[in-house]
Order: structure tokens, then sequence, then C-alpha cells
């Protein structure tokens, strides 16, 4: 198995997964549904507690001057054939008590939010998500960014019409439904999709057999 399969099965998000980060320290940068980790992580391995599970090692508070964070550590783990994996652990935080003009605002949801928070560190270890963290990465239907920008080295830039039918020819080829990419994307019509979606799309159908040979 190509080292990378896991990597880019869970790396591009669909756009109904983001959201845009208004204000604070994050401003302009991406935030990610929650949900849309764990239904990526049921979708490569399987349902939670069977395919994949974590478990919470660790509930700690810190505090300063007026505020107080909590934090809490997990461990991931996902299966893969019959063998589970080692620990993935992510460490995550929320505020329970912070300090606003109004007053002290305490939450009572803040363990909670923290654990959410850890999953996310432990699936972008996993490469989940991994396209709206690292947006300069690319795939192998992708010359290097600062070559496709520039034109230099003979990499010209990907071409959409050229995935466009390549995609088409493995949905024919597999026979899976397009619906599904559909939705994943994010998207009305094929060529609406991303091309980095369009890509990872591709490199997963062609590890499919093709839908003659299955179930022989």
């Amino acid at each position: 198995m190509d080292n990378l399969y896991y990597y880019n099965l869970g790396r591009a998000v669909p756009e109904t997964a983001k959201r845009p980060i208004q204000g604070g320290r994050m401003n302009g940068k991406t935030d990610i549904n929650p949900v849309w980790r764990i239904k990526t992580l049921t979708s490569m391995f399987g349902p939670c507690g069977i395919g994949w599970y974590y478990k919470s090692v660790k509930e700690w508070m810190e505090r300063y001057e007026g505020s107080v964070a909590a934090f809490v550590k997990i461990e991931l783990y996902v299966r893969v054939g019959e063998e589970w994996s080692m620990p993935i652990q992510g460490t995550g935080g929320s505020m329970f008590v912070e300090m606003q003009r109004s007053g002290p605002y305490v939450s009572d949801e803040c363990y909670k939010m923290a654990t959410t928070d850890a999953i996310s560190v432990a699936c972008k270890q996993l490469g989940i998500g991994a396209d709206v963290y690292w947006d300069r990465d690319t795939t192998k239907y992708h010359s290097h960014p600062s070559q496709s920008e520039t034109g230099q080295n003979g990499c010209d830039p990907v071409d959409k019409g050229q995935l466009l039918i390549e995609f088409k020819a493995e949905i024919k080829r597999t026979g899976k439904s397009c619906s599904y990419f559909l939705k994943e994307a994010g998207a009305d019509k094929v060529e609406d999709m991303a091309e980095d979606f369009l890509g990872n799309a591709i490199a997963m159908l062609r590890k499919c057999p093709s839908k003659g040979q299955r179930g022989k």
C-alpha cells in the first residue's frame, strides 16, 4: 500500500465543511466542522469503536490571572485490516473561565470542546484535513507550486480539463457512484470540483477494481 494512501483519502475538505474564521487571533483562517472529521474517520476505517476509537488519558486545568483553560490529552487508535495502530496522541484546549468586558464567562462545555480539539490534532497526524493546513501541498497530478506558477523547468500548471477526463473515465471503469464524490466535494456538478479534490479522487479510484472484476 502507498504510504500516502490514508493521507490522500482524508486530505481534501469539502467546502460545506469549511467556515471562515472572522475576528480574533485566528481571523482569516478556516475552521473545519468537527463532525466531518468523525465522518472521515468512519469512511476510512469503519464505525467508531470498531474501526477507530479514542480514549482520554489526561484532563487538567491551568490558570492565568482571572482566566482558566481546560485541557484534554487523548490517544486515537485506528484499525487497518486486523491490526490496531499505536496510539496517535492529541492535546486540545478550551476556555473554562474567560474574562470578558461584562465579567467572567464560565463554560460548562469546556472539556467537551477540548476533547473535540484534541481529536482534530490527532486526525491532523493522519493527514485528515491536510489541504486546509497546507494549501501549498501537491498531489502527483500537480507540478510543484513554484514551478506551476512560473512555468520553469518545463512544468505546466495542472490541466483541469485532463483531470475531468480521467475522473470520468475512472468512474465509468469502476462503476462507482459520481454522486458520492459530488457530495464530498460540496459541488453540484463534476466541473465544479476543485482540482486537488479531483486529483485525490482519481488516485483513490485507480486503486479500485473494474466493475467487471469485482466478485471474482
